[in-house]
C-alpha cells in the first residue's frame, strides 16, 4: 500500500461519504481503527475538512465499490499525481565557478574572524569547501596564507545575504543552547558598565569634594578656640 496524502482528512471524507468499515478505512489511511471510530464520533479531527481520495487520484471508484460490497476487502491506494511534487528535493552540492574558487579562503577567514560560532561543517557546506582547507586557513598553513584577507562572502558573490543571515542566526542559537547546558549564562545587555550609567562619575565627584574640603585653610577659632577676653573700657580711656 502506498502512503497517502493527508490520511486524517481522507479518513474524514471516507467516514462521511462511504459505508466502509472502520477497519477498512484505518487500513487504507494507515490509522488505528479506534482513531477512525473517534473521527466518526466527532472526538478526533473535529476541525479537519475531508479530502476526496478519488478526486486527488489516490483511489479509484472501482476500488471503493469493491470495498463497500465486501467488508473483508482492503483497498489499494494509487500513486498520487501530487506525490512526486511533495517529495523533499535533495539539495545538489554547491558548485563554485573556477574563477571564484580563489576567493573561498578569504570568505573562510571572514567567518573565522567575525563568526567563530559557525562550525567548520557549516562553513564547508555553505562555501563548498573542505574542512582541511578551513583548518589550513585557521592555522595559516594555507599555501596562499600571506595573501588571504577576511572578506564578506556576500561581497565576494559566493552566497546571498539571506542565506548568510540564516546561517549566522542558526549558529548563534545553537551556541546559546550549548552554553546554557554548560551553565554559562548569556551576558545581560541591561547591565552596563558604571562609566556608562554615571555611577563612576558620582563617586569621582564625592572624592573631589572631599579633597576640596581638606584643602580649606582652618580659621583661628578652629585652632585656638573662641576667645572669651573682653577689654575694659577704662583701660581704653587711659
Amino acid at each position: 500500500m502506498s502512503d497517502i496524502l493527508m490520511p486524517k482528512a481522507t479518513a474524514v471524507w471516507l467516514v462521511e461519504n462511504t459505508s466502509l468499515t472502520f477497519e477498512q478505512i484505518a487500513d487504507f489511511c494507515g490509522l488505528h481503527p479506534l482513531e477512525v471510530c473517534g473521527i466518526a464520533d466527532g472526538e478526533v479531527a473535529r476541525d479537519i475538512r475531508g479530502a476526496d481520495p478519488i478526486g486527488n487520484g489516490q483511489l479509484t471508484r472501482e476500488e471503493l465499490d469493491k470495498a463497500q460490497a465486501n467488508d473483508a476487502y482492503r483497498m489499494k491506494a494509487q500513486v498520487s499525481r501530487h506525490a512526486e511534487l511533495l517529495k523533499p528535493q535533495k539539495k545538489a552540492p554547491r558548485y563554485t565557478p573556477v574563477s571564484r574558487r580563489q576567493d573561498r579562503p578569504d570568505a573562510i577567514a571572514w567567518f573565522l574572524r567575525h563568526h567563530p560560532e559557525v562550525t567548520d561543517a557549516q562553513i564547508s557546506k555553505l562555501l563548498g569547501t573542505t574542512k582541511s582547507t578551513i583548518d589550513q586557513v585557521r592555522t595559516r598553513a594555507h599555501w596562499n596564507a600571506a595573501n588571504i584577507k577576511p572578506i564578506d562572502p556576500v561581497t565576494l558573490g559566493l552566497i546571498g545575504q539571506l542565506e548568510l543571515d540564516a546561517l549566522v542566526k542558526k549558529a548563534a542559537e545553537k551556541k546559546a543552547k550549548d552554553d546554557l547546558k554548560k551553565g554559562i549564562l548569556p551576558e545581560d545587555p541591561t547591565l552596563r558598565p558604571a562609566s556608562e550609567t554615571g555611577a563612576a562619575i558620582d563617586d569621582r565627584d564625592a572624592e573631589e569634594a572631599e579633597i576640596r574640603a581638606s584643602r580649606i585653610e582652618p580659621k583661628a577659632e578652629d585652632v585656638f578656640g573662641k576667645s572669651t577676653y573682653v577689654e575694659d573700657d577704662e583701660d581704653d580711656e587711659d
